[in-house]
């Protein structure tokens, strides 16, 4: 599978998961990304990650939680209990410390943060699925330095997990305890000195094969056409968002015009840049397949939303039980296709 493929579909359930709070889609969700990511991951150090992307979800709800109890806007009927309130100074009006905390605005709350951990573990779930040093072979030639500080970035948490999972086996191998803080210092030390000889290799390898060598200048008229583009597209964008009904005429028009002037400034920058590129990924039906359930998703959370904006978010003011959309509720299952169909990451 194309790297690419799977950040399309990745992305497309990462927009319908920021369009809704009902906690019926978001659990539907959660379940297609899960089970998308077992049935189809290897048993590469990126893919075995993806329970980092988990722990990290949960400690964003746990902290949202903890940020609403003591400095978030308290609301709703149903009282669950009582904090002592601490004043603050004149300048902090509108936050109140502590005080009472209802059961609406906690729920509202967990939401919210189950919103965003759902992000992230779409997030997680394209690292996990996509060979991240990959998607440095689908960048265009004129991102080749971004692309390559990307693919590093995004890299480290594969690299972490491996480290200390490789470290573990050793202390396991050797009988020494692995829990309580005595142990922390005895893993963490080998963990980073591991990560930063893994990283230094990489770093060998990357600049042995022409990575971060110097570029080529580029002439005035490429940067100025590039710069144009994101202008252009920068208004197109605001005209599509604005209310005005002119923007709204001109909006697609100047998008457009701006994308193309984007592409335009891309590919004239890229014919200077000599990348070689051996045994490139090919992009088939199986990735177009696969794009096409992300973005099925997101197009019926985006429909749903047109349509009946209220069923994607639960009732709090006055409290009910959340809706079920079936056209969402169908996006979401196609989304869930690719476990079924395409092929298991190599090992």
């Amino acid at each position: 599978m194309h790297p690419v493929a799977w950040w399309g579909w990745a992305i497309g359930l990462a927009i319908a998961a920021s369009l809704t709070t009902n906690p019926f889609l978001l659990a539907l969700l959660t379940g297609v990304i899960v089970l998308v990511v077992l049935a189809r991951r290897g048993s590469s150090p990126w893919a075995r990650a993806f329970r980092i992307y988990a722990w990290l979800g949960a400690a964003v709800i746990g902290f949202r939680v903890i940020f609403h109890v003591l400095v978030g806007l308290k609301y709703g009927e149903i009282r669950l209990f009582w904090l002592p309130t601490i004043g603050l100074p004149k300048w902090a009006a509108g936050i109140e410390l502590g005080g009472p905390v209802y059961l609406e605005g906690l729920l509202g709350a967990v939401l919210l943060g189950a919103r965003l951990a759902v992000l992230i573990l779409a997030i997680g779930a394209a690292n996990a699925l996509a060979n991240p040093k990959r998607l440095l072979r689908a960048f265009p030639r004129a991102l080749t330095e971004i692309g390559t500080a990307v693919v590093v970035a995004v890299s480290v948490a594969p690299q972490l997990a491996e480290s200390v999972q490789r470290v573990s086996r050793a202390r396991a191998l050797r009988g020494e305890p692995m829990v309580g803080l005595r142990a922390l210092p005895r893993v963490a030390i080998p963990v980073l000195q591991d990560t930063l000889d893994r990283s230094l290799a990489l770093a060998s390898a990357m600049e042995s094969r022409g990575y971060g060598g110097r570029q080529p200048q580029r002439s005035a008229w490429v940067a100025t056409l590039t710069l144009g583009g994101l202008v252009l597209t920068a208004w197109g964008l605001y005209g599509l968002l604005a209310a005005d009904s002119i923007a709204w005429w001109t909006g697609p028009w100047v998008l457009v015009l701006g994308a193309g002037a984007c592409a335009s400034g891309l590919w004239a920058a890229g014919r200077s840049v000599a990348v070689t590129t051996y045994r490139p990924d090919t992009w088939g039906w199986p990735e177009t397949f696969t794009v096409a359930c992300g973005c099925a998703t997101a197009v019926a959370l985006l429909w749903t939303r047109a349509v009946a904006p209220g069923s994607l978010d639960l009732p709090l003011q006055p409290l009910g039980p959340p809706p079920l959309p079936w056209l969402a509720l169908i996006g979401i299952l196609i989304g869930v296709i690719p476990a079924l169909t395409q092929p298991e990451e190599s090992r």
